[in-house]
């Protein structure tokens, strides 16, 4: 396996899972059927520049860099107020018309964004369909947008 493809991995595994030594990502690794190293682990972690956090269960857990999450969603707001045209939702999609070029940056930012209630973002164009975990999730993502452009 590719190290991108390996680290995106990690950074799935990041989202569902309270992982607190690189041990554990080794052996989650190992059940999706990729061996590697600790060492291996050991140089994603910080090429990745995950760091550590209080966990809810105690101890410590890793997480993606908290700076890096602040500039993805400021250039997520800035993006969506500078092109949106408007938003629906519909079961468990959103569907957001923006100006020309701007869909796949806004659901690049989107994904990068790793928001709970979203099971994935297509971006053409002048488009981006959120796909919604739940019905609820679309809603509250639909929600989410119109709070970005202060209209909510």
């Amino acid at each position: 396996m590719r190290k991108k493809e390996r680290q995106r991995l990690i950074k799935q595994l990041l989202t569902s899972n309270n992982i607190q030594r690189q041990e554990d990502f080794v052996s989650l690794l190992d059940k999706q059927g990729i061996k590697v190293t600790q060492a291996t682990v050991s140089r994603d972690i910080k090429d990745m520049q995950l760091v550590k956090v209080p966990s809810v269960t105690g101890g410590y857990r890793y997480s993606l860099p908290t700076q890096k999450n602040i500039d993805t969603e400021k250039k997520l707001v800035q993006s969506i107020r500078d092109s949106f045209v408007s938003v629906d939702s519909q079961d468990k999609l959103v569907f957001m018309k923006v100006l020309p070029g701007s869909g796949p940056v806004i659901s690049s930012l989107m994904y990068q964004m790793n928001y709970s209630g979203i099971f994935g973002t297509l971006g053409d164009d002048n488009t981006v369909l959120i796909i919604g975990k739940t019905e609820a999730d679309a809603i509250n993502m639909r929600n989410q947008i119109n709070s970005m452009l202060g209209t909510e």
